[in-house]
């Protein structure tokens, strides 16, 4: 039975925090808070678990220090804001992690970062080599560069890309309400917290609403839509008020506060499905019989070492397909070289990448977790 029990276990988490929350909802960095939520993100990350941090506020952060009192709408004087915000954000998050022995790491993105590939598999091995370290990763949207064409628009999206990015198993959402209710409590006084909802209910968006805040983008209707997001790599999110006391380990201790929105499927499973219908496969690599063999019946990853054929110009993270002699598929996946390169490696020891390429970035052509069975499409 899935209880908020289970949330105890929860091991890879996104949490991400809003402007009204770090700007004192405009009036400049909330020191204090921002000292209490590290504490809090310190403590869970001692039982072990792995936390991505995505923090707005750079752009309010910057209009509190410039003097502003309304959010620009020309690009040039929110990118301005960003560049000016995003010093103070930052060394107040290093200062306030520091003092519980973590270390911090910066990254801003835009869309066009998860929408190229290539950047996209070089984003989440940066990030996932940061969570190895035991570091804290601090993302926010690159708004100093970002054009309208490519902004994500408000950072539950972002969050919600981030936890497809790194597999994440949990998306924390931290705002100034409660959680979800079924009216605007602004303006129903009669208006009940939504406890726990399958993100797939189509009276959420209906309760949500549209409205947002003056100084950021989202409202309760954007962490409904990154709810849905985050939920096809079969990640759950919360969404809590960033003023409840320790609200993070009571979170993550299944304590029955904010508001619980299941994705209803495991997050492998989710994954897989994605892989199955959700690309265009860009090549073929043709097995040979041992390879098949550890794929259908072992459930491990494809070594160079079986493939014996390679058809198709892909590139590094696209989608192949994985074929017999006769070009029937036995399965589909990720692949980690471009063609020319798994052209090279075919047939050998994953040992020798390094010797024949010069570099090594996997053992595995495919590796499991990004390999569904065609069995199972």
């Amino acid at each position: 039975m899935n209880t908020r029990a289970t949330l105890t276990q929860r091991r890879r988490l996104v949490i991400k925090i809003g402007s009204s929350l770090i700007t004192r909802d405009g009036q400049g960095l909330a020191v204090e808070l921002m000292a209490d939520w590290a504490r809090q993100l310190a403590e869970l990350a001692q039982t072990p678990r792995e936390i991505v941090l995505v923090s707005s506020g750079a752009v309010a952060e910057g209009m509190a220090r410039l003097g502003w009192k309304q959010r620009p709408h020309a690009l040039h004087e929110l990118q301005a804001a960003a560049a000016v915000g995003q010093m103070g954000l930052i060394q107040c998050y290093e200062t306030s992690f520091k003092q519980f022995g973590l270390a911090t790491a910066q990254i801003l993105l835009t869309h066009s970062d998860l929408s190229d590939r290539q950047r996209y598999l070089n984003a989440r091995s940066t990030l996932k080599t940061l969570l190895a370290l035991k570091t804290i990763p601090i993302i926010n949207e690159n708004d100093t560069v970002a054009t309208e064409e490519i902004r994500f628009g408000d950072n539950d999206t972002l969050a919600a890309l981030v936890a497809n990015l790194i597999e994440a198993d949990t998306l924390v959402i931290l705002t100034d309400q409660q959680g979800l209710f079924n009216k605007d409590p602004r303006q129903h006084s009669d208006a009940t917290l939504i406890s726990e909802a399958q993100v797939s209910d189509p009276q959420l968006q209906t309760m949500a609403g549209s409205s947002g805040g003056a100084l950021g983008r989202g409202g309760m209707l954007t962490k409904i839509r990154a709810s849905r997001i985050a939920a096809r790599s079969g990640a759950d999110t919360l969404i809590a008020s960033g003023r409840e006391s320790n609200v993070l380990p009571r979170l993550f201790a299944g304590e029955n506060i904010g508001t619980w929105l299941q994705a209803g499927q495991a997050p492998l499973n989710a994954r897989k499905r994605w892989l199955a219908s959700g690309l265009t496969p860009r090549g073929s690599l043709v097995l040979d019989d041992g390879a098949i063999k550890v794929l259908t019946q072992a459930g491990k990853s494809l070594l160079p070492v079986g493939v014996i054929e390679i058809e198709g110009d892909f590139q590094r993270g696209d989608l192949v397909r994985c074929v017999d002699k006769n070009g029937q598929e036995i399965a589909r996946g990720l692949v980690n070289y471009d063609a020319d390169e798994a052209a090279r490696i075919k047939g050998h020891a994953s040992h020798q990448i390094e010797a024949l390429l010069n570099y090594i970035d996997e053992p595995e052509l495919i590796h499991r977790d990004n390999l569904v069975l065609s069995s199972d499409v």
